[in-house]
């Protein structure tokens, strides 16, 4: 038995991955399950992106290896979308490197500039993938609060007295995944000051700010960051292209070239097709956006009356593609209570434990579902609480 790499010993396959196998064995042609788990757009790009891709598929000429960097007009979009999107100007020269989506370029970025022993600061909740990348890279994880007390903001005060002298990599999510906490100018200028001081990078993950968000914001636009942050970004969430995985990365020159260094190793550059289409999907006016944002509008108030069934609390003031509620005080165990709402109902929600310690007592619901099956999934929801209320008081009158 050839044994595995020390590097694995600490990340476990993706709860999704695992997951999603387990509810698609529920599925079944009399009662499909509802998944409200993933964060996966339902919706397709505009038409334009896909006359785009099409036509450029078309043409023999497009179907070889492309340049690391990615195409001039796709960089040269990704400047235009920052201009004009965040106010943010970057040379699309130096300054951008195209991703094979974002998710990429976490690791990218880690494997570019933390050592073995470097400590990571990882949110908490927050995304799985900053925890598991910092241990493929032998990293050690520092997680840093972000407290329900203060509709999850981070709590700087506690951060500030940590030792960060070790910190390598600060990694932000804003607007938040999962609980759809936006961050305000000043609060990223003293996570920005922080960096400065300490003399580490910090990352902000910024895929959601067009989804329900009135004022999207970069960490670039704010002074000073241009010395010690990068920016993730992607056409995942924000233009319906999950599975096209487009992203990119923004930044420092001499940040985009050692990430670069990484990235030309492990990939020969995306499809000459992708990037003609990414071009044309960056293009999309603010009428697009507000006719998507009104689609989610609409399924968020079914998803809170859902939250409203079975009894949880939640701020009405979420950004991005889910929403974040903490589950009644009488539930000991939400990740069973989540499975019992599964098996009873074929309805899947996610249990909030996968972010972090902090998301113990949370859930999270995805509004990447029609508004139509959210409603089923009321229905379905009510009747399960019903028969179980009906069960228990049939067992009360009989004791």
């Amino acid at each position: 038995m050839i044994t595995t790499a020390n590097r694995i010993a600490q990340v476990e396959e993706y709860y999704f991955s695992r997951k999603l196998a387990e509810v698609r064995g529920l599925d079944t042609p009399e009662l499909r399950v509802i998944n409200l788990g993933i964060g996966s757009p339902d919706q397709a790009p505009s038409a334009s992106t896909i006359e785009a891709l099409t036509v450029s598929a078309k043409n023999p000429a497009n179907h070889g290896y492309q340049n690391y960097k990615g195409i001039p007009q796709l960089r040269n979009a990704i400047a235009d979308f920052y201009k004009n999107t965040y106010q943010v100007s970057l040379n699309p020269e130096t300054q951008i490197l195209p991703l094979m989506g974002s998710k990429e370029g976490i690791m990218h970025i880690a494997m570019a500039f933390v050592n073995e022993g470097d400590e990571v600061l990882i949110p908490n909740p927050g995304y799985p993938t900053y925890s598991s990348v910092a241990n493929l890279v032998g990293a050690k994880l520092s997680p840093y609060a972000l407290r329900e007390d203060s509709n999850w903001g981070i709590d700087m005060e506690a951060l500030k007295k940590r030792d960060l002298s070790k910190v390598k990599i600060m990694w932000v999510n804003f607007p938040h995944m999962p609980t759809g906490r936006t961050a305000s100018r000043e609060e990223l200028k003293e996570l920005v000051d922080l960096a400065r001081k300490n003399q580490f990078l910090i990352v902000n993950d910024n895929p959601y700010s067009l989804i329900l968000n009135d004022e999207p914001m970069s960490i670039l636009s704010i002074e000073g960051a241009d010395e010690v942050a990068l920016e993730l970004n992607s056409l995942s969430k924000s233009h319906n292209m999950a599975g096209w995985r487009i992203g990119w990365v923004a930044g420092r020159k001499e940040y985009i070239e050692a990430v670069l260094k990484v990235k030309s190793n492990m990939d020969s550059g995306m499809f000459l097709g992708l990037q003609h289409a990414a071009v044309e999907a960056l293009k999309n006016g603010a009428e697009w956006f507000t006719s998507l944002n009104a689609v989610y509008a609409d399924r968020k108030r079914v998803a809170m009356q859902l939250l409203d069934l079975l009894g949880c609390s939640y701020s009405a003031k979420q950004s991005g593609l889910f929403v974040w509620a903490k589950a009644p005080d009488q539930i000991q165990d939400v990740e069973k209570w989540i499975d019992e709402i599964l098996y009873g109902t074929k309805v899947f929600i996610t249990p909030g434990f996968i972010f972090g310690e902090a998301g113990r007592r949370y859930i999270r619901i995805s509004l990447c579902c029609t508004t139509t099956m959210l409603t089923e999934a009321v229905q379905r929801i009510q009747k399960f609480l019903g028969d179980k209320a009906a069960v228990s008081s049939k067992a009360s009158v009989n004791a």
